[in-house]
């Protein structure tokens, strides 16, 4: 029992001296300790002020109550009957349009097809600063010259006259784009970073309209289709129940169809839309500035010790 005793009070005496010892390279090494800390402390706050300001901006969409989806309701009752006649018609697809549209913005394919061609293409691959008083993009005149409105070959890949549509998507991707579902309450929040705060805006706007005009467009030409080929079934039928029931199928079509026209918000509506901010997003340079300081303070105090080390080690030989 003595014999524990005393190892504890062996242990807790080193941990006094450690503690001395460190105190003591500390005072001795402030200089050192200050020093770097103070270099990259400026460092830090230089290289903040450097960074352009980001500005997000942001809008939070929630899925159209698909009025479509009454429709096939109220028309499969009329599938059995369709079947025993030998109707076939077009299939229906059940998945939500808003679920699969989710999927489809953060698609390569949307992106060329519907962000790609509706945007000024230097806004996303050569932007370097953003003057907020003439509300005008400066670009890296080494990537792309405004004047000439031409890109620098050294940029491109071979035999290309403008970057192309992958390279051009994960810029946008990964420095501008972010979207997520909130599982809570089902709303999409659609955010896009830029230098400046009005294109930020109009890149949401763009890609609202894009989404809703695609799948607009889409379930437009299915229904079109579908009133054709009842049409083509009743010309075709003798019998006066295939010709009723397909009837009916043609009315819910016809229905279809002009509640698609009539929607201008298909596939999503606005909680809120997309704001000019005012104020920045990014960079934080408070937090970037203490980060510079703390990496600094460790950077001496690493360097004090091992000075100490060494030069103990010197005057023990």
């Amino acid at each position: 029992m003595q014999k524990i005793e005393n190892n504890k009070y062996t242990d807790n005496f080193d941990e006094e001296i450690d503690l001395k010892k460190l105190f003591f390279v500390l005072v001795q090494g402030r200089w050192i300790i200050t020093s770097a800390s103070a270099f990259f402390l400026v460092v830090g706050i230089i290289y903040s002020l450097s960074l352009p300001n980001i500005f997000e901006s942001k809008a939070l969409l929630a899925p159209v109550q698909e009025s479509s989806s009454l429709i096939s309701r109220s028309s499969s009752q009329y599938n059995r009957l369709t079947s025993l006649a030998g109707i076939t018609l077009p299939e229906e697809d059940n998945s939500s349009n808003s679920k699969k549209a989710i999927e489809l913005m953060s698609s390569l394919s949307f992106f060329e097809n519907h962000i790609m061609p509706n945007i000024f293409l230097p806004n996303l691959m050569a932007a370097e600063s953003w003057d907020k008083e003439k509300n005008i993009i400066i670009y890296d005149e080494s990537v792309f010259q405004k004047n000439l409105n031409i890109w620098v070959k050294d940029n491109l890949d071979s035999k290309q006259s403008t970057p192309s549509a992958q390279k051009s998507f994960r810029v946008f991707k990964d420095a501008h784009f972010s979207m997520y579902k909130d599982n809570k309450n089902g709303y999409i929040v659609l955010s896009i970073k830029h230098l400046s705060p009005v294109i930020a805006k109009q890149w949401v706007q763009i890609i609202f309209r894009e989404v809703n005009s695609f799948y607009k467009q889409k379930d437009k030409e299915k229904s079109e289709k579908a009133v054709i080929f009842l049409n083509k079934q009743m010309a075709q039928s003798n019998l006066s129940e295939i010709k009723k029931v397909t009837a009916s199928l043609l009315e819910k079509e016809i229905q279809r169809l002009t509640l698609v026209e009539a929607n201008k918000d298909y596939v999503f509506e606005y909680i809120y839309p997309p704001s000019v901010m005012e104020e920045k997003a990014e960079p934080r340079r408070s937090v970037i500035t203490i980060l510079f300081f703390l990496f600094g303070f460790l950077l001496g105090l690493i360097i004090a010790l091992i000075r100490y080390y060494l030069s103990e080690e010197k005057s023990s030989i």
